[in-house]
């Protein structure tokens, strides 16, 4: 059997009610996920990637609640991705772990601090990616 894992999300972005205790928890578990370096950060906004993370309009008291997946290359990547997440004010929501979704499905889940679900998973029936990430260039 084949399947592919590409670009299924152009992006995803949403609002927090906490900014700086968003900004703490993210900066942290992409740290551990090793993408801080790809992390562009400002005041108003984070952005990494395909994912933006801006404070929440003045004029309402909710926070989006998604579920939010990010890719990881092992189960030592998953685990540092949960300790990073607890210890920046994450929540637990799974340990780290294998699950009932398909065989090879290795991951766990944390709460960020306004309730949003936060997952990192390995594929572990992949074994080989043909790049760890798209390069794309504008003219």
């Amino acid at each position: 059997m084949e399947y592919f894992q590409g670009r299924l999300i152009d992006h995803i972005g949403f609002r927090v009610r906490d900014f700086p205790a968003a900004r703490r928890f993210y900066l942290a578990i992409l740290e551990a996920l090793g993408r801080d370096q790809d992390i562009q950060d400002d005041p108003d906004m984070l952005n990494v990637d395909e994912l933006y993370i801006a404070p929440g309009r003045e004029d309402t008291s909710t926070a989006s609640s998604l579920h939010l997946c990010f890719q990881a290359r092992d189960r030592e990547m998953v685990a540092r991705f949960h300790a990073a997440g607890l210890a920046a004010g994450g929540r637990d929501n799974g340990a780290p772990g294998l699950r009932e979704y398909h065989r090879g499905y290795y991951a766990a889940f944390l709460l960020d601090p306004d309730g949003n679900n936060v997952e990192a998973v390995v594929d572990e029936r992949v074994t080989a990616r043909s790049a760890d990430a798209v390069k794309v260039e504008t003219c």
